[in-house]
């Protein structure tokens, strides 16, 4: 009878039109002793596939951190210690330009306290974290520990605090508490799912083709290139047969990938998963990655080179004469002694990159390198005739060289911009990183144009056809990144220069008193520039007055400060010309930001009668306002009203890159209140 009831109850929430009270993250808890004064309280989360939960750990300025707050701590109980967590996921968000910290799949968190007053029985606790898939939300849980009595606690062992040797799924419950939270009752989720693969693997997938693009460009280096020919060669006259000789260059392009595949596990051995991760959003270490960076840049544009000890590779090679697999093994190693001067510091950059995706990248990285590696080994010795269709050694080799020292150097400063945006020294604000690039890229292309020449440069009478496509394509690069310094958006590039807002000018060069005219004109009360310069309201109530006043539509916007895909739409949605053209003219906007941390008047506090919640902040009025009166609770979220607060479209939109349905979804709900009215 009662799954009778629950089913007739889910259904009525879903036919009552759109409920989206989403809740991807269910929680246990437990209580349990480990000594005579001292419980440890325990937090156990299954996320729904795909939803991220945002650590207590992540970085400032990106999605917001799970945060504990003790409600009846003060003259009861003391926290040992901060809270610990379980595995985490770091990742980098190109929208926020942080490292974010979350949970996957599971989370667990405990906090050791010690109990100062014996008669207390029971702690209060709320969690207040975000959840994120293609829509974020905000969400706050109450939780009540009960103290156990000593007679049942007697028996209970010390628990371990050590969260990574800790089984959720094992251990024992000696107090168990449920969440009792009053939030929602959880309706179907209707929020659009435009991709449904986790971003960790589309992270992966990209390693794995930089990664095999930077072992193409080794491949084209003047320590490489020509052991090709040579290497083919000798498997060819060396073996018995054709067969025998295919065989060995196969199992030699085997070796090289065993070789690289090994040095990435190792460095994710030796360092932890997500140790590397850590590390590449330290400051310290974006500044050697930085002097690194600059070095190897220096090595291929002809200062110095690079090299193992001699000693070393003598000493291999002596192996590789040894014959059979053992001895091929040992040419590949062989081959990454030699040519470590050029592949090296490809290498050395790649390791650093798939280091700030943490997990397996940096095995990802080198299975993709080595590939493009060993593949020409494998190919020429099946089809020897193709070695005669090899353009010969040359000047263009070092030409390449010199492309990717150009290269190596632009990415170096993209790690100093890193260290200088965490400590907000605004040495190397927007502007300047520009600048920097432009004279990194117009260099490069007087040099392929023939104007500039370095030390290692062969003399020339003439540029070829395939060089001058290059600089062509460096120079056009060049010119397009100089209106950035003026404000141009530069979407091409976006995520590696700073952002906008930090820069000298937000709006670009010469032009400080913003983007659009409408900066100059007197805002309606209540009225602030939001994206893009859009007249928008944080306010219900005056932005409805407002519309009425003008007689137009209103976009209603939830939204958050730390809402990534929020930041998305408007990044890449709104900014389109047709849909900027409709929201600057055709609608009010009011944007309510369900994070907004800023303390209400304690006459407008009330306690929520949809969740039983204390509504306390401006953020927790606009959550609870759109979780009353439109059933839902995810961000962004997006209706069409009219001025009676009716919804003028059939549904509500979430987040949806595709700028004709948006825009489509808008004239709906516009051409509606344009009918009526």
């Amino acid at each position: 009878m009662k799954k009778l009831l629950f089913i007739l109850i889910a259904f009525l929430a879903f036919a009552n039109g759109n409920a989206q009270i989403l809740d991807p993250a269910k929680w246990t808890t437990k209580i349990e002793k480990k000594s005579e004064n001292n419980y440890i309280l325990t937090f156990n989360a299954i996320i729904e596939k795909d939803w991220h939960l945002y650590s207590q750990f992540t970085a400032e300025g990106g999605s917001l951190p799970l945060e504990i707050i003790f409600k009846n701590q003060k003259g009861n109980f003391n926290l040992v210690g901060k809270a610990k967590e379980s595995k985490t996921t770091t990742a980098f968000n190109d929208i926020f330009e942080v490292n974010e910290t979350y949970f996957e799949k599971k989370a667990q968190i405990q906090q050791e306290i010690t109990i100062t007053n014996p008669k207390i029985t029971k702690i209060e606790v709320n969690l207040n974290y975000q959840v994120c898939k293609e829509a974020c939300i905000n969400i706050e849980k109450n939780f009540t520990f009960t103290i156990p009595a000593v007679s049942k606690t007697a028996a209970m062992a010390t628990v371990a605090t050590d969260l990574t040797t800790v089984d959720s799924a094992k251990v024992d419950t000696a107090v168990t508490n449920t969440d009792v939270n009053k939030e929602q009752v959880v309706a179907p989720e209707k929020v659009p799912v435009l991709d449904t693969k986790p971003s960790k693997q589309r992270g992966l997938w990209s390693i794995f083709f930089i990664a095999f693009l930077s072992g193409f460009a080794a491949l084209l280096t003047p320590c490489v290139f020509p052991m090709i020919p040579m290497t083919v060669s000798f498997f060819t006259k060396q073996s018995k047969t054709k067969a025998k000789g295919i065989r060995n260059a196969i199992i030699y392009g085997i070796a090289i990938i065993f070789i690289y595949v090994v040095l990435g596990f190792l460095v994710t051995w030796i360092f932890g998963a997500d140790a590397l991760n850590a590390l590449s959003t330290n400051v310290w270490f974006n500044i050697i990655f930085f002097v690194l960076l600059v070095t190897f840049a220096a090595s291929f544009l002809g200062a110095f080179e690079i090299m193992l000890p001699n000693s070393w590779a003598n000493k291999v090679d002596n192996q590789a004469d040894r014959g059979g697999i053992i001895g091929i093994l040992f040419m590949a190693l062989a081959l990454a002694i030699v040519s470590f001067s050029c592949t090296g510091p490809i290498v050395g950059t790649l390791l650093v990159e798939a280091a700030s995706k943490g997990g397996i990248a940096p095995i990802v990285g080198m299975f993709g390198f080595s590939l493009a590696l060993a593949l020409p080994f494998m190919l020429f010795a099946m089809f020897p005739g193709w070695l005669n269709s090899l353009p010969k050694s040359g000047g263009w080799l070092n030409t390449v060289k010199v492309v990717l020292g150009f290269l190596e150097l632009a990415l170096a400063f993209k790690f100093l911009s890193n260290a200088d945006l965490v400590l907000q020294l605004h040495f190397l604000e927007r502007e300047v990183f520009l600048a920097i690039w432009i004279a990194i890229f117009g260099t490069l292309a007087f040099y392929l144009f023939g104007k500039i020449t370095l030390p290692h440069d062969s003399p020339m009478n003439h540029i070829s056809v395939g060089r001058l496509s290059l600089g062509l394509v460096v120079l056009a690069f060049t010119i397009y990144l100089i209106p950035g310094i003026w404000g141009a958006p530069l979407k091409l590039i976006s995520g590696f220069p700073p952002p906008m807002t930090y820069s000298e000018s937000p709006y670009g060069v010469g032009n400080s008193k913003g983007g659009s005219d409408v900066s100059a004109q007197i805002l309606p009360e209540g009225a602030h520039l939001g994206p893009h310069d859009l007249i928008a309201f944080e306010d219900y109530e005056k932005g409805l007055a407002y519309a009425k006043s003008v007689n137009k539509p209103i976009l209603l916007d939830f939204t958050g400060y730390a809402c990534v895909n929020c930041r998305k739409m408007e990044d890449y949605v709104w900014s389109d010309p047709a849909i900027l053209k409709i929201l600057q003219d055709e609608v009010v906007l009011i944007s309510l930001y369900v994070d907004d941390k800023r303390e209400l008047p304690k006459s407008e506090q009330y306690v929520s009668k949809e969740t039983g919640k204390e509504i306390v902040s401006v953020g927790n009025k606009w959550s609870d306002f759109q979780i009353t009166r439109y059933k839902a609770n995810a961000q962004p979220y997006y209706i069409v009203l009219d001025v009676e607060e009716n919804m003028l479209s059939d549904k509500p939109e979430s987040y949806n890159s595709n700028i004709n349905a948006y825009k489509g979804w808008l004239r709906e709900g516009i051409d509606r209140f344009k009918k009526v009215k």
